[in-house]
């Protein structure tokens, strides 16, 4: 596999390469590229698509906007994996080789997808997914800086997938608050898209999608190589490029503004908002909630297929159909249901709990690492398990997940005896107990292996105990929220802190914090303590493209908090903030509210 990028007439010499990618001052790249998106949202919202566009290409062409784009397809998960062509950016030298090349757009043209089929989770059936060269992904990642300002600005209120600080759990929450209560919606209709990546019109895209027409165009038209045969794309766009999640939310963009819009317009307003209509969606993933079946089945579902058909897909009739809240429905992993109680006396009561299918695709899969463990140590299998443990729990960590863990803690246990079994068939099963299984704080039977710390103290590796997890109820995102706008920048920092307190992680960051500023408000000076209470404050403000680090974070009083947001980028003092200032002031050049 190749690891550099060879363009003789196009790039510098080795050494000039190397030195001149990494002297490149991130924090003003990032910066100002974070405030062209500003400025690109800010236009997108007073409707100057004139101005969107100028912006848009001030982007795509500057230095800075390429960088990043380079920046990004060689830092991220797929960065070591090739397209058609073989070649990866490993170097300095090849990626600011292809800064360069990203500048040189003329007789740009964008080379087939490599196919690869990945298995589905929880199914024998596979994914397509299709991987574009290491150019091409700099380009789409380019274009992607530009693209998503604007449909940030224009998405959906209730939309959560593949948007910044959004994640399933907001969805499950944002469904949480509109069932729980008696009188919430009682049906609803869970719909499924057949094949939505591989079926979006390209005309509509290059109507509709607000960039470079003739450069999506390029990219929709590329084709696929599979299995060493070339095949064109009339439709659809590949799951696997950098751009395509983007394309995804745009297309289905305005399902929830526009059905509420017609449904005024057919009912009247007073009526319109009686039916209780929502729709909450996650990429192409999504349910629409109603107080009435036949107002699903006989208007929305109907204005939903004429909607989507418009784009080039359609529900698939086999996977969508309308369900009572009572019956219950999964989604996102999650099963959500309204449990009637015997008594009279007692109301209903929402409980979200891990569905059984996700549950059991999640046992499945440590089956499988356990069953394929045959030479592995007790070590090396508590290392492989623990991450695959550890994630599941967390994700499911804010909903009724108690006894479900349980559940599956007692499976896995008899699952790793029986391995144990195999290892020493001719033990006795006290034998295996006392060499695999542990008493460790009060627990039985615990999955640990015994070493010896740097203390030269006895302690234990142990496998990841699932119903030790807790349970933390996700807190609630605005819906107006999105991250190209300055006004939210103060909601979300106290939503941050709220979700994030119980993290040992976070709790560590604000002990450093407050050792640094001695105890004190980085504003006023006065003590920080539990009556007064405290607020994570961002000195360079996220939305202007401010990192999380510690030297960009101080602690404030809620009402200093408030202050230093009311000025509107004004520039602070915080003198007690035990920031170093002639290092920040360097880093990001006069940007700080300081």
């Amino acid at each position: 596999m190749n690891t550099d990028l060879v363009y003789p007439e196009k790039s510098a010499s080795s050494g000039g390469g190397a030195t001149s990618w990494q002297s490149i001052p991130w924090a003003k790249v990032e910066t100002a590229v974070r405030k062209t998106q500003l400025r690109i949202a800010q236009a997108t919202k007073d409707e100057d698509w004139r101005r969107v566009k100028r912006l848009q290409r001030l982007l795509v062409s500057s230095f800075n906007g390429r960088c990043l784009a380079v920046k990004r397809v060689t830092e991220n998960q797929g960065k070591k994996t090739p397209g058609v062509d073989g070649i990866t950016w490993g170097t300095p030298n090849a990626k600011a080789c292809a800064v360069k090349t990203l500048s040189e757009t003329r007789g740009y043209r964008p080379k087939p997808l490599k196919r690869v089929w990945i298995p589905k989770p929880g199914r024998k059936e596979k994914r397509p997914l299709g991987i574009p060269v290491m150019l091409d992904r700099a380009m789409q990642a380019l274009h992607l800086l530009a693209l998503e300002p604007v449909v940030e600005t224009t998405s959906d209120p209730k939309s959560y997938g593949f948007r910044p600080d959004r994640s399933t759990a907001d969805a499950m929450t944002e469904l949480f608050h509109l069932l729980a209560p008696q009188t919430g919606a009682q049906w609803i209709l869970e719909a499924d898209i057949k094949g939505f990546f591989d079926n979006i019109n390209h005309d509509w895209l290059s109507r509709n999608v607000c960039m470079d027409k003739m450069m999506l165009r390029k990219w929709l038209k590329a084709g696929v190589i599979d299995r060493q045969q070339y095949s064109a794309t009339t439709a659809g766009t590949p799951q696997g490029g950098i751009i395509s999640p983007c394309l995804a939310n745009a297309t289905l963009n305005g399902l929830e503004i526009q059905l509420k819009r017609y449904l005024a317009e057919l009912l009247g307003k007073t009526k319109a908002r009686k039916t209780r209509i929502q729709v909450i969606r996650f990429a192409d993933d999504f349910v629409v909630l109603a107080e009435s079946k036949v107002l699903l089945e006989e208007v929305v579902r109907p204005w939903i297929e004429r909607f989507l058909a418009e784009r080039g897909v359609e529900l698939s009739r086999a996977k969508t159909h309308l369900t009572h809240i009572v019956d219950g429905f999964d989604f996102l992993g999650w099963n959500f249901r309204k449990y009637v109680p015997k008594s009279p006396y007692r109301k209903p009561k929402l409980l979200i709990k891990p569905s059984k299918k996700n549950a059991q695709a999640f046992y499945q899969r440590v089956s499988e690492v356990i069953k394929g463990s045959g030479a592995l140590t007790q070590e090396a299998l508590i290392a492989q398990l623990n991450p695959i443990l550890r994630g599941w729990a967390n994700y499911h960590s804010p909903v009724v997940a108690k006894k479900t863990f349980s559940k599956l803690e007692n499976l896995i246990f008899w699952r790793l005896w029986r391995w144990a079994k195999r290892r020493h068939p001719k033990k006795s099963a006290n034998w295996i107990r006392k060499k695999y299984f542990h008493h460790i704080g009060g627990r039985t039977r615990v999955f640990a292996h015994p070493y010896t710390n740097r203390k030269g103290e006895r302690a234990y590796r142990e496998l990841y105990h699932l119903p030790g997890t807790p349970i933390v109820r996700h807190k609630r995102l605005p819906v107006d929220y999105q991250p190209y706008d300055a006004e939210h920048e103060l909601k979300w920092e106290t939503l941050r802190v709220q979700r994030q307190q119980h993290k040992l992680r976070f709790r560590k960051q604000i002990r450093s914090l407050y050792i640094r500023q001695k105890g004190v408000c980085a504003l006023c000076g006065h003590p920080v303590t539990k009556e007064t209470g405290w607020h994570d404050h961002h000195v360079i403000r996220r939305v202007d493209g401010g990192p999380d680090t510690l030297q960009n974070r101080v602690l404030l009083h809620p009402n200093c908090h408030a202050q230093v947001h009311s000025r509107g980028g004004v520039k602070v003092t915080l003198k007690w903030s035990g920031i170093r200032m002639r290092s920040i002031k360097e880093k990001y050049a006069g940007q700080m509210n300081l």
